[in-house]
């Protein structure tokens, strides 16, 4: 998503559309991606609504601004890869900010409020209070909802320049086309005085619970507990594979014996050779992965 943004000039120092209301006590940047229809039809609704309270606003679509000192708080309309994208154009971001379902995968949105409506959301947003939050930093760019590497970054890559719709479906039909033909990668990995070497499956180093649409991938999870979730799958076969996919879809995979599961706040994965991975469903190569915990960085509204 970062490449299409980029395209469209989305992260440069101007609104291009301004509005402002009446209400002193708060002002919002309401920021949209504006290669999703989805998100920018959302906005739309969200102006609506913010019009009709007399709430004053700015709303951004093609360009994001530069000086927040005006703003009270922001709102972002899109999917998990806008979010990864805000946090890393702003790292130091120091107001609260919110986040709306515009986009494919939506995983932090549903971890955080929930399946409600988006006038409901828009209540509870308007009457919530800032909640300091984790994110995670992988080779010096940040995340909040996960990092996976192996299989998942080779089902995110084959998603590249798709359309991504259908969320959840689009995401499953992916992992169909590759579930028996990857080849799991030898990785080390070096935490909390510990070393395992072994042939992974995936490894996922997780601040929430789920990404792909809804599968639980990390179901103990918790986005402000100052620690990430580390899950080794190692060797499994065809008939495992498809097997435990509906069980790791429910988030019912951490008994399994190819499964281990460790918390920690900072982990190295080292890989021979460079292996497919995402950031927030962002694809990126690495064959090393410095990940750590960067403990209450932002503040979300709910």
């Amino acid at each position: 998503m970062m490449e299409a943004i980029r395209e469209r000039n989305y992260l440069l120092t101007q609104p291009l559309v301004l509005l402002l209301m009446h209400n002193t006590e708060r002002n919002i940047a309401l920021l949209c991606n504006p290669t999703k229809k989805k998100a920018l039809r959302m906005g739309n609704d969200i102006v609506a609504c913010l019009r009709k309270k007399k709430i004053s606003f700015s709303l951004f679509t093609a360009y994001w601004p530069t000086v927040w000192d005006a703003f009270t708080e922001a709102w972002i309309v899109g999917g998990d890869g806008t979010a990864n994208v805000f946090i890393n154009h702003y790292p130091d971001f120091q107001l609260p900010f919110a986040i709306f379902p515009g986009g494919s995968g939506n995983d932090l949105h549903a971890l955080v409020y929930g399946s409600i409506p988006l006038s409901a959301q828009i209540e509870q947003v308007l009457q919530g209070t800032p909640h300091p939050v984790d994110a995670g930093v992988c080779n010096g760019d940040l995340f909040l909802n996960g990092i996976g590497l192996g299989f998942d970054g080779v089902v995110i890559k084959s998603m590249l320049g798709t359309a991504k719709r259908g969320g959840s479906i689009a995401y499953f039909l992916a992992v169909l086309r590759h579930l028996f033909s990857y080849q799991e990668k030898r990785c080390t990995l070096l935490f909390d005085g510990k070393k395992i070497v072994q042939d992974c499956f995936m490894v996922v180093a997780a601040n929430g619970t789920s990404y792909g649409g809804g599968f639980k991938i990390a179901p103990k999870a918790d986005i402000a507990d100052g620690v990430l979730d580390l899950m080794i799958v190692g060797n499994i076969n065809a008939v495992q594979r498809m097997r435990y996919l509906p069980v790791v879809q429910r988030g019912e995979h951490l008994h399994l014996p190819f499964v281990k599961y460790e918390q920690t706040n900072a982990v190295i994965i080292k890989c021979p050779a460079p292996v497919s991975a995402h950031r927030d469903g962002e694809y990126f190569t690495a064959d090393t992965f410095e990940i750590r915990c960067s403990v209450k960085r932002f503040s979300l509204l709910w």
